[in-house]
This record gives structure tokens, C-alpha cells and sequence, in this order.
């Protein structure tokens, strides 16, 4: 058995896990990451494409944003669009100048390998077998195989950024976690097109054929999703059927019309929502999908990610540089306060633009919840704020904590990032 031995062990080579390895870097603390799947795999997946302001911010500052400023497709609004008629929300203007970025999570993954590789560290792909030893002793371990050898990782902590399916969360035992979870009664059908958008901001579309979705990843490609029942076979969608419903659900009494072109690729995604709590146990901490899930509809996912590892790495950062334990100990409290705020705000997204079945109450709620969002400018302003979401710098300890957690520093900004933690 071959064995190494590194500060921090992650697990999962996504956003999270990629974007904590390089953060740790910044920060001078040692780690390795493993990856269960191929290097080719990772960097072509397409998931989200929508970042936050305080994910661009800490991207920026962390030395990875080169590509996303130059490529990134940056919104100052989204349209919700019902009854045959489109109404604009101003995200930059209610939310005091934020916005949304355009920018496809497989690009996130790219730079984050690049700087990764190019800054010397340690990232293996196509591990086998992981699984994690000790997490309750100050020494946990992580033994997988890697071509065709077996290795032990020992570690002093280990994140598990490895996805809902991973291995790290269910390595917990299970009478320590509570898990709070709803499944809903539809799932998305997406698809890829290589077509120019035809508009330059998403649209929410709400109609009594059900949801949908229009987005982009690039000026060449659009993105587009249909509400679908859970059990939808994707075989029963074929490219005639699948435009047919976009056309009738997006398009408006004033003539705009949808650019088709060559799908190129499609897939149905299930619709839930998922915590567990706490978000870590002994020496091991869950992040992104691991410990959280929320319906796409508020473009939320990427970026629990991204704040996740952001108040990992300063943990860690303190752990090892002055021996603070009381961060690491504080590590699901403060993150918890935006997850919870997140899949309050999936939720309401999701129950506000979706047919369900059978439900005309339901139905009548949605139409006068939209009605109103359009038109009140306090409404838009909630969604506007949610949407390109909560600043980093945000306190997120409960106001009333308790003595003992007293001294707890507020989360820094992006701005004390750079300056501060030396990650310029």
C-alpha cells in the first residue's frame, strides 16, 4: 500500500472541491483531491450556468476569473412571463447594483483544473473504492485505489464535496444526521441547442401546459428546459415535441419567437429538495451536494457550493495557522443560515412557477402571487435580492447565539479576501 499523508483530503473534484483545493492553495494549506471520474468527464458535464455576485467577486479574487470576465454573459434582469406577456425584473437596480453571470459550471470546472495543475497540486482522477477511516480521531484516512494500487490518504480533516451520490455523507453515522428532504410532483427536461439566444436574459415562463425555461450558456448556445411529469420517459420526447412545447409556452401575444436549431443534448432532471444537518461530524465536512440539494428553479446550487467551501477554506485556514477550533466547530451553523435561505427561496420559485397537477386552488395562488411580484416593487425587490444573492460578507450566526459562540468573526467580504487573506 502506498502512503501519503496531506493537510486536508477532498473528495469530489466539482466546484466545490476544486474550488476549495485552490482557495487552501491561496491560503497556504496543503490538500489532495480525488475524483472518482475522468478528467474528460468533469470539464464536459453541464450543470448550472448561473453565478451569484458574491461568486464572481470571490472567483475574481481568488486569481480564477480570467475567462469568466471575458466570456461570462453578464444579466442586470430576468423576465417572468405569463398570461401572453413578459414583465421584467430588474435585478441590478432593486438589489443596489448586483447581478447574475451567465457562465456554465463544466467553464467554472476548467479554470479551476488548470489552476490547479498549473500551481503544482495534487488531483487525481478515476480513483476507486474510497472510503474514509477515523473521521472521529484528529488523524482521519482515506483509503481508494488509483491505478490499480491501493493508497492510504492520511489527513488531518477531509471535505467531502463529492456529490449527493458520494461516499462521504453516508460514511457519517446515520443516528447523527437529520435529514429534511421534499420531492416534488415534476421534473425538468433539458436540452441543449447550438443556436444563437434570441433573448438576452432567462425567462420564467408560467403556463397551463406547465413551466418553462429559457436560458444560454454561450452567444452560441441556448439552454432550454420543459416542466415534465417525474416518470417521463425521455424516449417519448422526440425533437418535433419537444420544440412544439417550447413554442407554445414561451412565445407572446407580441410576436417573439423562438430560434430553433440542432439539439444537441437532453435529459431529464428530477426536482427536489434536500438538507442534512449538521454538515459535518469529527474531522469531516460536507459540502455542496453532499449536504445540500435544491430544485434548479432559483439557480441556487453552484453557489451553496461556492459559499460553502469559501467558509470551509477561512476555517481551515485559522486551524492550521493559529489553532482556532471554534470556526471548524461553527462550520454548519454558519452555513446553514444561507442554505436554509436558499431552499426557502427554491421553494417559492418553484411552487410559484409550476403547473401542479390537478390543483385549480393552487393554480389561482400562483396567478395572484405573479400579479403581484410584477407589480409591487417591494415583491420584485425580495426576488431581486434572493436571485443575484446574499453578499458573502453577511453575519450568519443566529442574533440571539450564545456567549460561548460570542466572538465568532463575521464572514469576510470578497473585498477582505483579496486585501486581507492574501489571496490577491
Amino acid at each position: 500500500m502506498i502512503r501519503k499523508r496531506t493537510q486536508v483530503g477532498i473528495v469530489g473534484a466539482g466546484p466545490a472541491g476544486l474550488l476549495l483545493g485552490h482557495l487552501l492553495y491561496r491560503l497556504g494549506v496543503d490538500s489532495v483531491i480525488l475524483e472518482s471520474k475522468s478528467r474528460a468527464y468533469v470539464e464536459q458535464r453541464v450543470r448550472a450556468g448561473v453565478l451569484e455576485q458574491g461568486s464572481v467577486d470571490l472567483l475574481i479574487a481568488a486569481g480564477v476569473g480570467e475567462r469568466l470576465r471575458s466570456e461570462g454573459l453578464l444579466h442586470h434582469g430576468i423576465e417572468l412571463r405569463f398570461g401572453g406577456a413578459g414583465h421584467r425584473i430588474e435585478l441590478t437596480k432593486l438589489s443596489g447594483g448586483r447581478s447574475i453571470t451567465v457562465y456554465g459550471q463544466q467553464e467554472v470546472v476548467k479554470d479551476l483544473i488548470k489552476a490547479r495543475l498549473a500551481a503544482g497540486g495534487e488531483l487525481i482522477f478515476e480513483v476507486e473504492s474510497v472510503t474514509l477511516h477515523d473521521i472521529e480521531s484528529s488523524s482521519p484516512r482515506i483509503l481508494f485505489r488509483s491505478n490499480g494500487e491501493e493508497v492510504e490518504l492520511c489527513c488531518d480533516a477531509i471535505a467531502g464535496c463529492d456529490g449527493f451520490h458520494g461516499v462521504c455523507r453516508p460514511s457519517i453515522p446515520a443516528d447523527v444526521l437529520s435529514v429534511f428532504e421534499r420531492t416534488y410532483p415534476f421534473a425538468w427536461l433539458g436540452i441543449l441547442v447550438e443556436a444563437p439566444p434570441t433573448r438576452e436574459e432567462l425567462i420564467y415562463a408560467y403556463h397551463e401546459r406547465g413551466f418553462a425555461l429559457y436560458s444560454m450558456r454561450s452567444p452560441r448556445i441556448t439552454r432550454l428546459y420543459l416542466q415534465v411529469a417525474p416518470d417521463e420517459d425521455i424516449a417519448a420526447w422526440p425533437d418535433e415535441r419537444i420544440w412544439e412545447e417550447l413554442h407554445a409556452r414561451l412565445e407572446t401575444n407580441d410576436a417573439w419567437a423562438l430560434r430553433e436549431g440542432p439539439i444537441l443534448e437532453k435529459g431529464i432532471t428530477p426536482m427536489r429538495s434536500f438538507v442534512v444537518e449538521p454538515m459535518q461530524h469529527g474531522r469531516v465536512f460536507l459540502a455542496g451536494d453532499a449536504a445540500h440539494i435544491v430544485p434548479p428553479t432559483g439557480a441556487k446550487g453552484m453557489n451553496l457550493a461556492i459559499a460553502d467551501v469559501f467558509v470551509l477554506s477561512h476555517a481551515l485556514s485559522e486551524f492550521f495557522k493559529a489553532g482556532r477550533t471554534d470556526l471548524l466547530g461553527a462550520y454548519s451553523q454558519m452555513c446553514l443560515r444561507r442554505v436554509w435561505r436558499a431552499e426557502h427561496f427554491s421553494w417559492w420559485m418553484t411552487s410559484m412557477l409550476h403547473r401542479f397537477p390537478e390543483d385549480a386552488f393552487q393554480q389561482k395562488l400562483q396567478r395572484s402571487q405573479l400579479d403581484y411580484v410584477v407589480s409591487s416593487r417591494a415583491a420584485a425587490t425580495s426576488l431581486a435580492e434572493n436571485y443575484v444573492g446574499l453578499p458573502l460578507s453577511q453575519r450568519l450566526q443566529p442574533m440571539d447565539e450564545p456567549a460561548a459562540t460570542a466572538h465568532f468573526l463575521p464572514l469576510p467580504s470578497s473585498e477582505e479576501v483579496r486585501w486581507k487573506s492574501g489571496l490577491a
